[in-house]
């Protein structure tokens, strides 16, 4: 695994403009090189600033949408349309606006769904997708992703993954259901930590001052069940952003603020 890189920007709004140039050209280079790119997406304020930084970017036409592959990192186990799912919220600030190919965007089931009231089998159903949208390539039962995007939390969960339930323990499974989670609502659906780490590059987004002590623990060298982001790494590549708050109380002379 990848050994985490920093990258501070001046505030929230500037972090979202840089990750969302920076993810252009990442999906365009791995277009060019394959012929198709792969990105996880990811929910919260972080997550959603930067779709929404992505829909206003001129460069944003330099990407083949149609050959672009969307997965989630984790949903809120609520009904298709819910406002509170990600998959709702991404549709509103970029998908829906773009030329994406329907057949290559891959939400994480609703509770309304074939699997009803069920997070454990709706979790099932998500981690056979993925084994099936694997190839011989790639690292174990779940592409290859070309970027997976995390939100850190306050507490330093990614996805659904919080520190010392159940799930961040998991080695054998790439999906599973959350239940009890302690942010609302508590029934959800998630990566594990083993399915995060398949991506070539993960990119974790902190913004704020309630994010600095999350950030500090988590690169710190914490253990990932304490500290669910410590866990979070890229084959190839694992890229902290974070704003100048977020990143206030990490040791300035490795991590110093940006001048932008």
């Amino acid at each position: 695994m990848s050994a985490p890189q920093v990258v501070v920007h001046r505030d929230k709004e500037l972090m979202a403009k840089a990750a969302a140039a920076r993810l252009i050209t990442k999906i365009v280079d791995a277009q060019t090189a394959r012929g198709s790119a792969s990105v996880v997406l990811t929910g919260g304020r972080n997550g959603n600033g930067l779709l929404a930084a992505l829909a206003e970017a001129p460069a944003r036409d330099a990407v083949d949408w149609s050959r672009l592959d969307l997965w989630w990192g984790d949903e809120r186990f609520a009904p298709d349309g819910d406002p509170e799912r990600n998959h709702t919220q991404a549709r509103e600030v970029l998908l829906d606006s773009v030329p994406l190919n329907p057949a290559r965007v891959h939400p994480m089931p609703p509770s309304d769904g074939p699997y009803g009231n069920d997070a454990d089998a709706a979790a099932e159903a998500y981690a056979t997708a993925l084994a099936a949208a694997a190839g011989p390539e790639d690292h174990g039962p779940v592409p290859s992703f070309d970027v997976l995007l995390l939100g850190v939390g306050p507490d330093t969960h990614v996805a659904s993954l919080f520190p010392e339930l159940p799930a961040v323990y998991e080695q054998e499974r790439t999906v599973v259901g959350v239940h009890g989670a302690p942010k609302p609502p508590p029934t959800r659906v998630s990566l594990t930590l083993p399915a995060i780490r398949a991506a070539r590059e993960v990119w974790l987004l902190a913004a704020g001052e309630d994010k600095a002590n999350a950030a500090a623990i988590a690169l710190s060298g914490a253990g990932e069940v304490q500290a669910p982001a410590a866990g979070a790494r890229g084959r190839s590549r694992t890229l902290w952003l974070l704003d100048e708050a977020a990143a206030s109380q990490l040791p300035r002379d490795l991590y110093p603020p940006a001048s932008a």
